[in-house]
């Protein structure tokens, strides 16, 4: 009697784990559905995977918890990402409804599902496992018995959502895939139009040229002596961390060389 009750207590630890790891699962459960890109939706809904297998781990059902690591989040949901980012899919695209009144209908569905859900967690039995020892020892433990029943009784349902992960990955290579409907035009052509349009032919020149360093930081000097803003990448000159070129700077640097050179000259001196 005394065994059975400690299977249903509930220590310190364990609950501190559940309430910190399920914490951690609602908030990913509601980052994948609230994130406006496709990606950092995929990459939450993976956290809220590895929590369930934490879960698994935890209450002794090792199996469970290594498939739901190794396949469905390290197969199924790497497979997801790899769509995702193979297909392209932005925010931009996210927010565009394509099929009227799809919103209300998935918001309709998710309050079915809710309701079905909240319904059989209510009916659920939580006094005994009811069955549990006789299908493990039926095929001779817990690992067997459920091997017998992926080959046997649920081998279709298997084969199926096998074939459905491979038709995603091919519909997902189909989609990105793009017919070139023009001809590719060559170097010379593409010379030819740049001079048409009066953009910058030859190359750019390089961060430093002629300012006396070369550092990617440093904008280029051109002939009159003027900053060239497009010798250092945008990103820098967005944060506004590009080092002082002009004149005014130069003439400062060049006279603090000379005063440094006034002063080691006369330390020379000093010491013969």
């Amino acid at each position: 009697m005394s065994a059975n009750l400690a299977a249903y207590a509930t220590s310190t630890g364990e609950a501190f784990q559940f309430w910190v790891l399920g914490t951690v699962a609602v908030v990913g459960a509601l980052s994948a559905i609230l994130m406006k890109k496709a990606v950092h939706s995929a990459l939450s809904l993976a956290g809220t995977m590895i929590v369930l297998a934490v879960f698994y781990l935890a209450n002794g059902a090792y199996f469970l918890g290594i498939v739901q690591i190794v396949v469905y989040t390290g197969a199924i949901m790497m497979l997801f990402l790899f769509v995702v980012m193979l297909v392209g899919v932005t925010a931009a695209d996210s927010l565009k409804e394509t099929i009227k009144g799809q919103r209300w209908l998935a918001a309709a569905c998710g309050l079915g599902f809710g309701i079905l859900l909240a319904a059989g967690i209510g009916n659920a039995s939580l006094k005994d496992f009811a069955g549990l020892g006789a299908a493990n020892s039926a095929n001779g433990g817990n690992v067997e018995g459920l091997a017998a029943l992926i080959f046997t009784k649920y081998v279709f349902a298997f084969e199926i959502t096998g074939a459905l992960l491979i038709t995603a990955a091919v519909g997902a290579m189909v989609l990105t895939h793009r017919e070139r409907t023009e001809r590719a035009r060559t170097q010379r052509e593409l010379s030819e139009q740049r001079v048409r349009e009066g953009k910058h032919v030859p190359p750019l020149p390089a961060p430093g040229v002629y300012a006396r360093h070369n550092a990617v930081d440093v904008a280029g000097l051109l002939p009159d002596g003027t900053p060239a803003e497009l010798t250092v990448m945008g990103t820098l000159r967005k944060r506004g961390q590009i080092r002082d070129v002009s004149h005014e700077a130069l003439s400062d640097l060049k006279a603090l060389e000379q005063r440094s050179a006034e002063r080691l000259g006369r330390e020379e001196e000093a010491s013969r």
